[in-house]
C-alpha cells in the first residue's frame, strides 16, 4: 500500500522506518520530513494543517493509509476531512483530540469517567487562578490549556513562581495555548508513559516507556519536549498497566464514546504512580517524541500492521509480539535550548554509524544544506540504542552519541538514570 506520514520530527522518522521494515509498504511519503527521513522515503511539502491540501495529496498520489504524527494536525480536523472522504487514516477525531488539545477538557472527562488524576483548578483569569494557588500553596503544577509543544506546564516550587507562571501564561508567553490555565496538585511518585491503540471499541496496550523532560542532568531545570527516553518503563509493571487500563483508560475511552466522540487512532497516557497506584497526568492523542523512537525499534515491522488494524477498527485481532529488549534514545539538541537557539551548525559523523535494528539515528530538527546534514530546530537528532538489557542499549547509543561531531549541540549523559540505578 501507498503510504503518507504527517510531521517532520523523530517521531516520525522511526515512524517511517518502522514502517518500511514491512514489506506491505509499497511507496512512503512524508510531509514535511527532514534530512534523514529524505534519505529512506520520499519528501513533500505542502500545509499539513491545511485538511484540503493533505486531501488533495492523497488523492492525487493514490495514498491508501495516512499516519497522522504531531497533535497539530490532528487538533485542526484533518483526520475528521480524510474519514469523511473515505480515507484510511491513523488520528482522532478533532473533538477526540482535545483529551490532548484542552487540559481542562481532560480533567472533565476524568471526572465523568471516575479516573484518577490531580486535584485541580481551571481558570479564565490570572486573579482567581492566583487566588486558587495561594489557597492551595506550592509546590503546584500550573500548565496553559492548549497545545504549547510541551512546554506549557511550569512545576512552581514556591507561590511566587506560581504567580509568575500565571502572569506569563496569560500575558501570551504561549500564545493561544495560555488563554486558560489549569492548576494542578503536584502529585508525588514516578512518572512513566503508557501506550495504547484504540479503535473507537477495543483497546490495545502496545507499550511502556519513560522520558526525561527536564533539560538538565538528574531531571534538573526547565521543561523541554523531551532530552531522551527509554523502554520498556521497569516502574509500569504488568500489574500497574493492568490498573491503569481498568481504571484510566478503558473508562475515558467509554466516555469519549458515550458523548458520541469515540476514540480513534494513538492514545498516550502520562502516569504518576506512588505506591503502585497509577493517577493520570495527561493524556496526548498522538506517540510520544522521543518514546516513540524506542517504541518502533522494539515493534519494528508490526508497527505497520497494528496501526492498520486500528484505523481499520479490528483491534479485536491484533495482538502485540514483543521481544524480551530494551530501546534507549539520547537526543542531541542545539545550545540554548529550550530557549533560543541558533540554527545552522554543521553535524559530522552520521556516515560513519552503524543502522542497523540496534543501532539508529533518528533526524529531528535537521536540514540538508549544500551537502551537509545542518541543525534546523532545537531537538536534533534522537540516538538510539537497542539491546538485551537496558545496560547494553544505553552502551549502543552512547556509543554513537560520542561518535557525532556536533559542536553545536549538547545532550544529557544520564538518560535512563532511574532504571539504570
Amino acid at each position: 500500500m501507498n503510504i503518507l506520514i504527517l510531521g517532520s520530527g523523530g517521531r516520525e522518522h522511526a515512524l517511517a522506518w518502522a514502517v518500511l521494515q514491512n514489506p506491505k509498504c509499497d511507496r512512503l511519503v512524508v510531509a514535511p520530513g527532514n534530512a534523514g527521513i529524505a534519505a529512506i522515503a520520499d519528501c513533500a511539502s505542502f500545509d499539513i494543517c491545511d485538511a484540503g491540501a493533505v486531501l488533495a495529496f492523497v488523492e492525487a498520489e493514490a495514498i491508501d493509509f495516512v499516519i497522522i504524527g504531531p497533535e497539530a494536525p490532528l487538533a485542526a480536523g484533518v483526520a475528521d476531512r480524510l474519514r469523511e472522504a473515505g480515507v484510511l487514516v491513523l488520528g482522532p477525531s478533532q473533538a477526540a483530540a482535545q483529551l490532548e488539545a484542552s487540559k481542562a477538557f481532560t480533567k472533565a472527562i476524568c471526572d465523568a469517567a471516575g479516573a484518577p488524576t490531580a486535584a485541580y483548578g481551571h481558570f479564565t483569569d490570572a486573579a482567581a487562578a492566583k487566588a486558587y494557588a495561594q489557597a492551595q500553596g506550592a509546590p503546584i503544577v500550573v500548565k496553559a490549556d492548549g497545545l504549547a509543544a510541551g512546554k506549557g506546564v511550569i512545576i512552581a516550587e514556591t507561590v511566587a513562581e506560581a504567580e509568575a507562571a500565571i502572569d506569563d501564561m496569560f500575558g501570551g508567553a504561549f500564545g493561544g495555548a495560555g488563554a486558560e490555565v489549569v492548576i494542578e496538585e503536584f502529585m508525588q511518585g514516578e512518572e512513566a508513559s503508557f501506550f495504547v491503540l484504540c479503535d473507537g471499541v477495543d483497546v490495545l496496550p502496545i507499550g511502556t516507556a519513560q522520558d526525561h523532560k527536564r533539560v538538565g542532568q538528574g531531571d534538573t531545570g526547565p521543561n523541554t519536549g523531551g532530552m531522551g527516553a527509554y523502554s520498556p518503563a521497569p516502574v509500569l509493571t504488568d500489574a500497574i498497566a493492568q490498573r491503569a487500563m481498568d481504571e484510566i483508560i478503558k473508562p475515558t475511552v467509554a466516555e469519549m464514546a458515550r458523548r458520541g466522540t469515540p476514540y480513534q487512532g494513538v492514545l498516550y497516557a502520562g502516569l504518576m504512580i506512588e505506591h503502585g497506584a497509577p493517577r493520570l497526568v495527561e493524556y496526548n492523542a498522538r506517540f510520544g517524541d522521543p518514546e516513540c523512537q524506542v517504541l518502533m525499534m522494539r515493534l519494528g515491522a508490526q508497527a505497520l500492521d497494528l496501526m492498520h488494524a486500528t484505523a481499520e477498527a479490528r483491534l479485536n485481532t491484533a495482538q502485540v509480539n514483543w521481544a524480551a529488549d530494551h530501546a534507549m534514545t539520547v537526543v542531541m539538541a542545539a545550545n540554548g535550548y529550550p530557549g533560543s537557539y541558533a540554527k545552522g551548525a554543521k553535524i559530522d559523523g552520521l556516515d560513519a554509524l552503524a543502522s542497523d535494528s540496534d543501532h539508529m539515528v533518528f533526524h529531528a530538527g535537521t536540514a540538508l544544506k549544500d551537502g551537509a546534514i545542518t541543525a534546523s530546530g532545537g531537538r536534533v537528532l534522537n540516538v538510539t540504542g537497542r539491546g538485551d538489557t537496558l545496560a547494553q542499549a544505553a552502551e549502543r547509543a552512547y556509543g554513537m552519541v560520542d561518535q557525532v561531531d556536533f559542536p553545536g549541540g549538547f545532550f544529557r549523559n544520564d538518560i535512563g538514570w532511574r532504571a539504570l540505578n
